[in-house]
């Protein structure tokens, strides 16, 4: 070997960058492992659904979308569709019926009631996102819950407050064919994961205001304020969000806060729309009353930005009275209740929905 023999056994120096999309190291450890496996195998170094123009994910879903996790439901009696009429156009319905319970006199009894509202940031998500849930839930309740799943219209082709006032008028629409559907209006439940908990809990103040009973509202790592983590222009406001969580889990994912900031801006448009009595639509954390509210079943989730503001409106909703349990779910990411097929979380959150209809609506049924 002549010359340098340093320079005989130069190499190019290069530095490993971690994949697009990664979890931050800072936040690895504090994940449930298994969440971590499935994660890395399939969503690490690809572009989440939020960084692709809206247009291209509308004309080809599959192309941006990845779907493991979710547990098989079980098989029911019969699931049907029908539409639903909602202001300049329809909507569906998919109904998720057990078989009859007879009575003495050989006449079905009556059914109690879950409403369902999917996730996905008013922009996403379909009556694919939670078929098999509704199936589970039927299932458990053995055959005194009908789960009823609305296919709302989405952001940002219909934004605020298309999408509640689509569920709103699709509850109603429940409750008219109580007779059709062999229901008891004293046993109505609604619930949702994301933007799914925030229609189930504007749905509940719209029930009290207008002295309709709701039994139960399953809130789910719930959005409950849009107004005070974000700029009017939808940009995260990390100096002024009152909620820590939003800042220690601004990079986590799979709900970053530059997705957040995505869904406000479909959802409420740029600029978001300018104060009004209908602030609490947007925000339920901002409700001027919170007494007389359904008894609620909220989970938050730790390593979710929403954490805290499920868990303050939580406070709110026992402070005026109310019913609640609060759970918190250990290393668990915002997806959670979807990876029940992978995750003890998800299982736990199937077993709780299920435990708490049973007592509110099979065992004593005459406390609601």
């Amino acid at each position: 070997m002549a010359g340098n023999k340093d320079l005989h056994e130069l190499r190019p120096g290069f530095l490993v960058q971690p994949l697009h999309n990664s979890i931050p190291a800072k936040l690895l450890p504090r994940f449930d492992p298994a969440y971590v496996e499935h994660y890395n195998k399939y969503n690490a170094g690809r572009l989440h659904t939020h960084e692709v123009p809206i247009e291209a994910f509308r004309k080809d879903p599959a192309k941006y979308l990845t779907v493991y996790g979710r547990a098989p439901g079980p098989d029911i009696f019969r699931i049907t569709e029908q539409t639903c009429a909602v202001k300049d156009g329809e909507i569906k319905i998919r109904m998720f019926e057990p078989a009859p319970i007879l009575d003495g006199q050989r006449q079905p009894r009556k059914r109690a009631v879950y409403v369902n509202f999917h996730g996905g940031g008013w922009v996403f998500g379909n009556l694919a996102t939670d078929h098999d849930y509704c199936k589970r839930l039927v299932d458990g309740l053995h055959g005194h819950l009908v789960a009823f799943d609305v296919d709302y219209r989405l952001a940002p082709e219909h934004k605020f407050p298309t999408a509640v006032d689509d569920c709103w008028a699709a509850f109603n629409w429940i409750r008219a064919r109580a007779e059709e559907f062999n229901l008891d209006l004293n046993r109505v439940s609604v619930g949702g994961a994301s933007a799914g908990g925030h229609l189930s809990a504007v749905i509940a103040h719209q029930c009290r205001n207008a002295n309709i009973p709701l039994a139960l509202q399953v809130l789910n790592v719930p959005v409950c304020d849009l107004h005070s983590p974000f700029t009017p222009d939808g940009e995260f406001d990390r100096e002024n969000c009152p909620y820590e969580s939003y800042r220690e889990m601004e990079h986590t994912v799979a709900l970053p806060a530059a997705r957040m900031s995505y869904f406000h801006k479909h959802f409420l448009g740029v600029p978001r729309p300018a104060p009004s009595e209908d602030d609490w639509k947007i925000s339920p954390m901002l409700a001027r009353d919170f007494t007389n509210l359904a008894p609620a079943l909220v989970f938050s989730a730790e390593m979710d930005p929403l954490r805290d503001e499920a868990e303050v409106y939580a406070s709110k909703l026992r402070a005026a009275g109310g019913r609640v349990e609060l759970i918190r779910v250990a290393g668990a990411p915002h997806t959670f209740c979807a990876l029940d097929g992978i995750l003890e979380s998800g299982k736990m959150f199937n077993a709780k929905v299920i435990e708490t209809m049973k007592k509110m609506f099979v065992s004593r049924p005459s406390m609601l």
